[in-house]
């Protein structure tokens, strides 16, 4: 099937993956545009992996305040250049995690960074919601429920609050971000302040 050069510049204006890598999703995929976009971000997915343990030593500070003024978030955003960290997509990408901490209230970036106390706390918790289970799934559902804690309590397992193509974390908005601009980016810390806390 021929690929016309309207199919590779609206899956590129879809994703903004670069042209020829746009023109070879389309050949794979037969001209699906649909298909396409999945072929690229899941590409794009494995390469953030890789580059998920290079070193972020630029970045920069996002804010976000709510309109009535009463909430304020601070985030740190981090990346492996100044080039990068001066990107208007990677300045958005700041913008939009204060806002999703504003609005979801997440205690720590990721699970490894909750207190340890918390934790434990919560999985008592829920080991006492399931004693009355068959033993063999008490530690499944245990794990359930844990995983549903971290969503809500850590920014990068949270739902990410503005997707409109379905469930997507924030965890997964930083991998295709991570695809897109070819660095690593990491969460290092955030703050939130609110008036009458």
């Amino acid at each position: 099937m021929a690929i016309t050069a309207q199919q590779v510049k609206e899956l590129r204006d879809m994703t903004g993956a670069a042209l020829m890598a746009c023109k070879k999703a389309l050949v794979e995929s037969d001209g699906d545009v649909e298909q396409a976009r999945t072929v690229l971000r899941e590409k794009g997915l494995a390469k953030a992996l890789t580059k998920a343990t290079r070193e972020t030593a630029e970045g920069i500070i996002g804010s976000y305040v709510h309109g009535n003024g009463r909430i304020g978030v601070l985030v740190q955003l981090a990346c492996e250049t100044d080039f990068v960290a001066r990107s208007e997509e990677f300045q958005a990408l700041a913008r939009e995690l204060a806002m999703q901490v504003a609005a979801m209230s997440p205690v720590a970036v990721a699970p490894e960074d909750l207190p340890e106390e918390m934790v434990e706390a919560e999985r008592e918790v829920q080991r006492q919601q399931v004693t009355d289970k068959p033993a063999n799934i008490q530690e499944r559902i245990i794990e359930g429920k844990m995983a549903k804690f971290y969503a809500e309590a850590c920014l990068l397992k949270q739902p990410y609050i503005r997707d409109e193509d379905g469930p997507k974390t924030v965890e997964e908005l930083i991998k295709e971000r991570i695809a897109k601009v070819g660095e690593n980016i990491e969460v290092k810390r955030f703050v939130r302040l609110e008036v009458g806390t």
